[in-house]
């Protein structure tokens, strides 16, 4: 078994991470000659840790087949002095494949009690909004402008290795080397693209809010809310993401979040519609008590459709039910409206939780 050991400045250019890397937390990942922990083993773990403004890595090494219980070994004394793990797809395979080769060599596998972090899970929702093509590990440095000098994959590193096993040799040595090494210490990196998480969580502050006139594509003017969020930490990239009437754009410290707001007539739907008559004449329903003084010519009895009265103002849209009393188009639309009144305008506490709605619906949708 080889173990190396290497110390590197700590940067603190993004103030998450150093909120999600704790001094109790540790990085690792795993190089395996393959994906079945029953047909496969383990060949090299990575880990990094903090101390203060440094920042140290160990890896250990398993140089044959027989070194691997002892390299596993090695990893468990390593993780005796953390509470937190975190990984890039640690929860779905690297956890699951250790636990099969602890299992294997009959060893107490190390990872209950701990508090985890997988940066990939993390993401899982979010490669829509920030336009990826995938949610890989090289593909997220990518988009963060993340340079390595590793050129491997984890599959192709498979072949160096089985050549190693035959024939040492230092210069596969090296690749191996340095392609968990950057795997490893680029997690790292990619923590501050959780800024994004953070700000989908609600961790942001309305600093402005206003509402705008801007013109539609048929020529018509329309009118938007605009919300100016503040996020609690900085987004390391430029971003922006729309569907339908809600449009985000966001970079470092400023979000700006835009909806069109619809001016006209909406319709309220009463819930108990038996107790009530609708109007076909004024296109409105009207309660039992007051509907024995119109003429029976006049009214027909309400149905869920057409139990309702209308209203003229300016309303925002919400998916689900977050303010009330709400409205819609028709009965069946998905859509809900509400009104744009001063309990809503004056209440930053409210915009928030309208923003927070509405990022949350902009997470499910699809461009």
């Amino acid at each position: 078994m080889k173990t190396w050991q290497n110390e590197i400045p700590f940067c603190r250019d993004n103030p998450i991470t150093e909120a999600l890397f704790p001094e109790n937390a540790v990085f690792f990942d795993i190089e395996t000659t393959g994906f079945s922990a029953k047909h496969t083993q383990v060949y090299l773990i990575g880990c990094a840790a903090r101390k203060g403004n440094v920042i140290c890595t160990t890896q250990f090494f398993a140089e044959n087949s027989l070194d691997e219980k002892l390299i596993l070994n090695a990893f468990s004394e390593l993780l005796t002095h953390y509470d937190i793990l975190i990984t890039f797809n640690g929860v779905g395979f690297d956890i699951p494949y250790l636990q099969g080769r602890y299992h294997y060599h009959s060893l107490m596998e190390p990872f209950e009690n701990f508090e985890y972090l997988d940066i990939y899970k993390s993401l899982s929702k979010y490669k829509h909004i920030l336009k990826l093509e995938n949610l890989k590990q090289k593909t997220i440095e990518l988009f963060l402008g993340i340079q390595r000098k590793d050129l491997y994959s984890g599959g192709e590193l498979i072949n160096i290795y089985d050549s190693y096993v035959k024939e040492p040799s230092e210069d596969a040595l090296n690749l191996l080397r340095l392609h968990n090494y950057e795997d490893v210490t680029g997690m790292i990196d990619l923590l501050p693209i959780l800024s994004y998480v953070q700000l989908f969580d609600g961790n942001f502050k309305v600093t402005k809010y206003e509402t705008c006139t801007y013109e539609e594509y048929e020529g018509g003017e329309a009118l938007e809310l605009h919300l100016d969020l503040k996020p609690v930490f900085p987004l390391p990239k430029r971003f922006s993401y729309g569907f339908q009437d809600i449009y985000l754009t966001g970079f470092q410290n400023n979000v700006k979040l835009k909806v069109k707001i619809y001016q006209g007539e909406l319709k309220y739907f009463y819930s108990n519609y038996k107790d009530y008559y609708y109007l076909p004449k004024e296109d409105m329903a009207i309660h039992k008590s007051v509907a024995f003084y119109v003429d029976k010519n006049y009214r027909t009895k309400a149905k869920a459709a057409t139990c309702y009265s209308k209203k003229t103002g300016c309303f925002l849209p919400q998916y689900e039910e977050i303010f009330v009393p709400y409205f819609k188009l028709e009965f069946h639309d998905k859509v809900l409206y509400f009104e744009m009144t001063e309990d809503f305008t004056d209440s930053v506490n409210a915009q928030k939780n309208y923003a927070l709605h509405l990022l949350k619906h902009l997470l499910t949708t699809k461009a």
